[in-house]
């Protein structure tokens, strides 16, 4: 038997409101805030999933690649076109980190969101 279940994943930034907006644009879902609290900024997405963004002072973001600045951990989403996902994700405000999918044989590309967290869009086809 579990000791827990899954909550939240929680995400460090500078400006929360702003990262929820970029992960809305790309999982879907509304950014919840509470009222005169512009430090936690919550996001339930279409599918489920539950994203919170907390202010974090004096924040730097990871580096990817890189053993002194390490990404800690980071996110996997699927997509069915990856051409047409990559343009949106750059049109919410992602950076490309590593786009060079070997002609479709590795299946993943790495991007940062706007605070600097690196997530990888994965060909849905190669996740099966």
């Amino acid at each position: 038997m579990a000791i827990a279940r899954k909550g939240w994943v929680v995400v460090d930034c500078p400006d929360p409101l702003a990262l929820a907006r970029f992960y809305a644009g790309l999982l879907g879902g509304e950014p919840d805030v509470e009222q005169d609290n512009d430090r936690w900024v919550e996001l339930i997405t279409e599918d489920g999933w539950k994203l919170a963004f907390q202010r974090a002072e004096g924040f730097r973001p990871p580096q990817w690649p890189s053993a002194e600045h390490s990404q800690q951990l980071h996110l996997d989403v699927y997509v069915d076109d990856m051409e047409e996902a990559e343009r949106r994700t750059l049109d919410l405000g992602a950076t490309a980190l590593d786009t060079d999918d070997q002609g479709g044989k590795r299946g993943f590309r790495v991007y940062a969101d706007p605070a600097g967290h690196p997530f990888c869009l994965i060909q849905a086809s190669f996740a099966t």
